[in-house]
């Protein structure tokens, strides 16, 4: 039986179906994946969420080097998980393919951009599911859906054969219900043993990101906080971002658009797709980017990554709320679908504009729809995160 014929949840592809068996013999031997959308299958054609995408280009001559390493370590690909448009939104609604249920919420939305990858481990429909996160596109989704996503220190798993959205900060990032298996994922991707256990840490809790959090988001996740302090070690309070969160969102929006036209500028001119309307003016402000912006964000972008550098020295763990609320309900208008983006992202753009990893949790509930907690750490220290997380699940179980 395919996937397919299981999925209720509309978290996998029709249009580019494809199943692959393990390669090799591994630490993921018997456990079953969906793959994203946007990374290539050999002989297959990458729909990148969009009709005009899938129709103007040719099926991939290899496959990416992630779907390669996963195969080998023992898993099989069960299928194409759905992705938004271009992977350009935060919310999982695809206005060709539809939107993927979210099993913990059916009636928010999943979060995207990585919404069936998502939607599918939630749903049980798979061991894990691998994803990517550019502004946001794991850790939203996996706060949204009530499990554990992780974006890793950018450039740290190779993104050949992945339609690229801003390169400047994709990454690979992965889905799972529980630590142990974040972790087997985490060992084959990162190419790493990860310690059983963790050295001492520092811990700093984000006041300002808290404060863009709504007061129900702040009581639901003060508890996990408590947990992260007793077994990681006392928290210090920071701000994060002493111009405000709001600002570093502008930085991150500039650079951001500007990567994206200079990577898909010419193949929307030349092409002229068919957008969402979610999706169209969000591309028609791609293109209106000004290089005397882009000059100034970047000097900006260099202050922020060397504060944050400052901030995360020492083996600090940097606590956050994921996202400032529960996911939006579905079919929101156009106008509150963008605030809500704006007040997620800024909150997710920390971890992009330094290049970090960050890990979300899931934490709690408020109204009967999961939040989740991030960890942030130092770039290259995507271990550190892995091992506090199978700590803190570890700590819960004996508690």
């Amino acid at each position: 039986m395919s996937i397919l014929d299981r999925d209720v949840l509309n978290a996998f592809c029709r249009h580019t179906h494809v199943e692959l068996p393990a390669t090799g013999m591994g630490p993921l031997s018997g456990l079953a994946f969906g793959l994203k959308d946007i990374f290539d299958v050999a002989g297959h054609r990458t729909g990148f969420g969009s009709p005009d995408w899938l129709s103007t280009h040719e099926p991939a001559p290899v496959s990416a080097s992630v779907l390669t390493q996963l195969l080998a370590a023992g898993a099989r690909m069960v299928g194409k998980t759905h992705t938004e448009e271009m992977a350009f939104s935060l919310t999982g609604e695809n206005a060709h393919y539809g939107t993927p249920v979210n099993p913990a919420a059916p009636e928010r939305v999943p979060g995207g951009s990585s919404s069936g990858s998502a939607a599918a481990v939630a749903g049980g429909l798979v061991d894990f599911a691998i994803g990517s996160d550019t502004g946001g596109s794991v850790r939203a989704p996996a706060s949204f859906c009530g499990i554990y996503g992780i974006r890793p220190t950018h450039g740290r798993i190779t993104l050949d054969g992945v339609c690229p959205l801003a390169p400047t900060f994709d990454t690979c990032g992965w889905f799972t219900r529980d630590t142990a298996l974040l972790v087997r994922v985490g060992g084959v991707l990162l190419r790493t043993e990860i310690p059983a256990s963790m050295p001492q840490v520092r811990v700093v809790v984000a006041s300002d990101a808290f404060a863009l959090a709504t007061e129900a988001t702040r009581a639901a996740l003060a508890p996990t906080v408590k947990e992260v302090e007793r077994h990681l070690g006392p928290a210090t309070p920071v701000t994060v971002a002493d111009e405000g969160l709001a600002a570093w969102f502008e930085v991150f929006r500039v650079l951001q658009y500007d990567d994206i036209w200079r990577t898909h500028g010419a193949w929307v001119q030349s092409c002229r797709p068919t957008f969402g309307p979610q999706i169209a003016p969000r591309f028609d402000a791609v293109s209106r980017v000004q290089p005397h912006e882009v000059a100034q964000m970047t000097t900006y972008r260099d202050v922020i990554r060397a504060r944050l550098d400052a901030l995360l020295s020492d083996d600090t763990v940097l606590v956050m709320p994921t996202a400032p609320d529960v996911a939006p309900r579905l079919d929101l208008p156009p106008q509150d679908t963008v605030a809500v983006r704006e007040r997620m992202l800024a909150l997710l753009c920390v971890a992009g504009l330094g290049g970090l990893p960050q890990l979300s949790i899931p934490a709690a509930t408020v109204n009967g729809a999961p939040v989740g907690l991030s960890l942030i750490a130092a770039r290259g220290r995507d271990e550190l995160l892995l091992s506090a997380a199978c700590t803190l699940q570890s700590a819960q179980r004996a508690g």
